[in-house]
Parts: structure tokens; sequence; C-alpha cells
């Protein structure tokens, strides 16, 4: 007898295999391929990347091949062909794609989710918000089902038919959003939608902390922001992103300025002052800690390499 993740891969063995087809026949630029699908990114990497680190914003992530490990915080997801990872608040993360190759490369797609849209559809659909446990996480792993990998497969379809993009596109989308809302996690991603909830208000914690991660954080005024006490927000804020606000504004410090290096135009001290940093050594202490080497070796390390994957996101 097949389990239950052996019987879901047979199930959609057919329609990833279309997908395959398709994207095989892409003039892939590394490992990824320019299109004109509004929202969709699509990845395909030939040999094992990462770690990886980037600001992933409210997306789905959809594996057609292979599988990923990504870290958030203190915590470590896993998913592959039988199951999508959604994120709804914008999330530094660590990737890392340990088996690809040639012949059996990773392939994924990313659909970037364009909130207002969601409240849209939900409202015009009466698709109303639930109750959820108040312990939400900003990121989940779920099981994909047959229709929504038919759904991509319409969607990633379309690079073979750019005229009708401008119509299909929003269609497919659409009903992509109805197959997320009415599966496992629509609850989920019905309440991060709408305003008023522990989750929304931690969502604008978050995205202020994106714009300012600069700025010197007071976690009282970010709480006052936030419509919420102090031991609430560290409460919430913590259950959604599995950080402290200020593990949270390190987390986006760092990874800046890792861009600001790879981009070729700042050196290191310089980095560390332009993203807040206001002591160049702790800036090289616990930028060591999350990449795991100090600046100046880990950027000349990937420039070198040519690694194009451990330079931004893939799936």
């Amino acid at each position: 007898m097949l389990s239950d993740e052996e019987d879901l891969k047979a199930q959609t063995a057919a329609t990833r295999s279309r997908i395959l087809g398709v994207l095989s026949q892409l003039p892939w630029d590394g490992v990824s391929f320019r299109h004109d699908i509004p929202g969709l990114s699509l990845y395909r990497v030939v040999e094992p990347a990462g770690p990886f680190f980037h600001l992933y914003e409210p997306s789905l992530s959809l594996i057609i091949g292979g599988s990923k490990r990504v870290r958030i915080g203190d915590e470590t997801l896993v998913y592959d062909e039988t199951r999508f990872f959604l994120t709804t608040i914008g999330l530094p993360m660590t990737g890392q794609i340990c088996e690809a190759s040639k012949t059996e490369p990773y392939v994924a797609a990313r659909l970037r989710l364009d909130l207002e849209a969601l409240r849209r559809f939900i409202a015009s659909h009466d698709l109303h918000p639930t109750d959820m446990s108040d312990r939400d996480r900003g990121v989940v792993v779920g099981t994909v089902t047959p229709e929504l990998y038919d759904a991509f497969w319409r969607l990633i379809s379309l690079v073979n038919s750019p005229n009708d993009i401008p119509f299909m596109a929003n269609h497919i989308q659409n009903e992509i959003y109805y197959r997320l809302l009415t599966g496992e996690q629509g609850a989920r991603l019905r309440r991060f939608a709408f305003a008023g909830t522990n989750s929304n208000r931690v969502a604008k914690a978050v995205a202020w902390l994106k714009e300012n991660y600069t700025m010197p954080l007071r976690v009282e005024a970010l709480a006052d922001m936030a419509n919420m006490g102090v031991s609430t927000l560290h409460h919430h804020f913590r259950a959604m992103t599995t950080m402290s606000p200020l593990q949270f504004q390190k987390h986006l410090r760092l990874h800046h300025a890792r861009e600001l290096m790879l981009s070729g135009s700042l050196d290191a001290a310089t980095a560390a002052l332009r993203v807040g940093y206001e002591s160049p050594t702790q800036f090289s202490r616990e930028y060591r800690r999350m990449f795991g080497h100090p600046p100046l070796r880990d950027v000349k390390a990937i420039l070198n390499s040519g690694d194009s994957a451990s330079r931004g996101s893939v799936g």
C-alpha cells in the first residue's frame, strides 16, 4: 500500500511531467527564465546550491522536481513535490538545495501573492475570514493538491502563448487563490489577508522594520505602532516570525549589508554603517555568526565561485 506522500506523487506525476516538458524547452539564463507572466518566477538548478540568503516577500512556492530546506530564525522547514511553501509576510530566510543534477534538476515556481487582490477576491466571493489560534506562523508548508498543480501547469504554459497572458494569467492566478483559500491552509491565509487581527498587527510591525531597519529600534515605540503591549508584541512577533523584533532587525541589516558588498560598491565597514551598525567589530562578529565566514572572505568566495544561486533566492 502506498503512503499518503507516495500516493500524492503518483496522482500529480503526469501534471508534473507536463510542466517539466514545457520548462525543458525554455532558453534558461542561469537558474531563471525571463517571461511576461505577472508575479511568477521560474527556477531550474542543475547542481547543489546554497546556502543562499534572501528576504522573501508574500508568495507561494511550488517544487516541480526536487526538494529544498529553508531556515527561518531557529526553525527549519523542508518541502518537495508533495508540499508547497507559503509565506504571508516578508521574512529573511536561508535556503539550500541539497540534490540536483543535469539529469534530475531542481525545478520550482514561485508566485508572488498580491494581498490586495486576495482581499478583493475573498470579498467578492463571500469567503469570510475564520478564527484561528493566535500562534500563527507567517510561513507554512502545506499539502499540494492535484488541482493546484493543474492550475500551475496552465499558468506556466502561458510562456508559450504570450498573447494569452493579459487575459488568462489573472484568471488562473485567481483559481490558485481559490485552491489555497478552500484548502487546508485557507483559514490561515484569509486571516492574514484582513486587518484587525494580531497577525495583521504584527505584519504592520514587520513592514515598518523592513522600511526602517537602519534606524535605532525602540521596541516600546514599535508596540505602540502595532497597538499592542510590549510583551504581547514579543509573544505574537516570535510566534509569527520565530524571531524577536531585535533579531529580525539584525537579520535584515546583515542581509542588506551582504547585498551591498556583493554589488561591488561598498567595503565591509561602509556597508556596516550604511545598514545601521555603529561598530564594525560587532558587524563582523554577527555577520560571521550568520553567514559562517567574515564579510570579506564570504563575499570573495561567492564572487569567485560565480554561483548565482548563492546571490539570490531560488524558488
